[in-house]
């Protein structure tokens, strides 16, 4: 049993609501900011994608728990959302990637965990317009969710101080250039299309364009295993799992930081070194579909304009270009770690 320790941020903080399909890299993106004294999780919502949402909302409570943080009354609010597509499509589920239960089927307890009455769709609107402006949305998983909420207070981007999604492509690649699964996107083009449609304070995508180049090695998960809490021996063995996947594309037992950036990036803005304001257009990638900012990799334009909002022109989407990924894996890792140290 892991004591809850003090999760009280500091006045300069954030309050952060994340909606996931928790799966590995959902979860170390939740212990990161759980160990940063500059972040309180407001709440957490569950949505399908890595896993089916009752895993999702399961691996919530597994993984807070690990963090020392208590999930329901006294704790961390928790609802379960969407169990698929906000189409009606049957749900896809990255079990070859994140295990069945969607931390790598790496066993050990997950009960079920006390969840509040109102769904997430409902609990997003309820906490944006109970206080607007005081928290940032973190989305990293299908925005199934958001949509859902959106139909219901088509303003409620614009009563988050900001939000932050992991999903997308950045702009058209390089001729000869192919892009890694965009699998947030993916799994509900319909629900993406109201999010990047809908009016907001600032949304800022971080795209795979960026996510595939923030590499966790093999050195730094040796030094997770060598941690003398269990957040890092927790996450070392998430990252084994991952690598087991990882290795198959790249050749080595590597992996990909994709949602932990994305959380890292709605704390710490300052390490987007590069980024263009635009319109992001939801466009056919052969049977999946891709969120891109609506330039080439030259800055040219495109000589089509997908409608995310039938008639009229999408606001614009801050979109990451390039990221200081020293200055965030040297962080990431060590507040999982917990040992204090540089690598």
């Amino acid at each position: 049993m892991t004591t809850p320790r003090d999760h009280t941020p500091d006045n300069s903080g954030r309050s952060v609501v994340v909606d996931t399909d928790t799966g590995i890299d959902d979860a170390l993106a939740l212990l990161w900011l759980a160990g940063r004294r500059d972040v309180e999780i407001a709440a957490v919502t569950a949505v399908y994608g890595n896993c089916t949402v009752q895993d999702a909302t399961r691996n919530i409570g597994a993984v807070l728990s690990v963090a020392g943080l208590t999930v329901g009354e006294g704790g961390i609010p928790v609802s379960v959302g969407a169990a698929g597509p906000i189409d009606g499509r049957p749900a896809h589920f990255a079990t070859y990637v994140h295990g069945h239960d969607g931390l790598g089927d790496l066993g050990g307890e997950r009960p079920d965990v006390p969840v509040e009455d109102r769904g997430a769709a409902e609990q997003l609107v309820h906490l944006a317009n109970t206080d607007p402006g005081r928290h940032d949305l973190l989305v990293l998983g299908p925005m199934t969710n958001v949509a859902a909420a959106l139909e219901r207070d088509p303003d409620l981007l614009t009563k988050f101080r900001s939000t932050v999604v992991m999903g997308g492509s950045g702009p058209f690649p390089a001729l000869g250039v192919a892009q890694i699964v965009d699998a947030n996107i993916a799994n509900d083009a319909a629900a993406a299309r109201a999010v990047f449609a809908a009016p907001r304070t600032q949304l800022v995508m971080v795209g795979v364009n960026v996510g595939a180049g923030a590499i966790v090695d093999e050195a730094a998960v040796r030094r997770l295993h060598d941690s003398p809490t269990e957040v890092g021996r927790f996450s070392a063995a998430l990252l084994e799992s991952y690598m087991d996947f990882y290795q198959q594309v790249w050749g080595r037992r590597v992996s990909p930081a994709w949602d932990g950036l994305a959380a890292a990036l709605l704390v710490e803005p300052r390490w987007i070194t590069d980024f263009e304001d635009g319109p992001v257009g939801l466009v056919p990638d052969g049977e999946r579909w891709r969120a891109h900012l609506l330039r080439t990799a030259e800055g040219g334009p495109v000589p089509f304009e997908p409608a995310t909002r039938p008639g009229q022109p999408a606001p614009s989407t801050r979109v990451a270009l390039a990221v200081d990924v020293d200055a965030f894996l040297d962080d990431f890792l060590t507040t999982l770690a917990g040992d204090g140290a540089r690598p």
